[in-house]
């Protein structure tokens, strides 16, 4: 089993990932994903470490964010929980 985690990244990484995932698939003639593509930048490390770098360094308001989104999520399980719960009582 394959463990994965998300990463927050600004859009202009986001699409310099995207675009170096497009040259690496034409280059390996099969699908290549951001996983990667990333996976690419580290093992070329010592030829562009500033696009590592870059790629790798926190985002300014990432935990403002990941907060909120539990917060969404938080309510979301309220909301269906509700729901839920009605459903049952009136089919009950």
């Amino acid at each position: 089993m394959i463990n994965m985690t998300t990463i927050s990244v600004t859009d202009d990484i986001r699409e310099k990932l995207l675009k170096l995932a497009s040259e690496l698939q034409i280059k390996l003639g099969r699908r290549v994903d951001l996983n990667e593509a990333i996976r690419f930048l580290i093992s070329t490390k010592d030829r562009n470490p500033e696009l590592l770098d870059e790629a790798c360094k926190p985002v300014e308001g990432a935990d403002d964010a990941l907060k909120d989104l539990y917060e969404e999520r938080r309510r979301d399980e309220e909301r269906l929980e509700r729901k839920t719960s009605f459903r049952l009582e009136h089919n009950a």
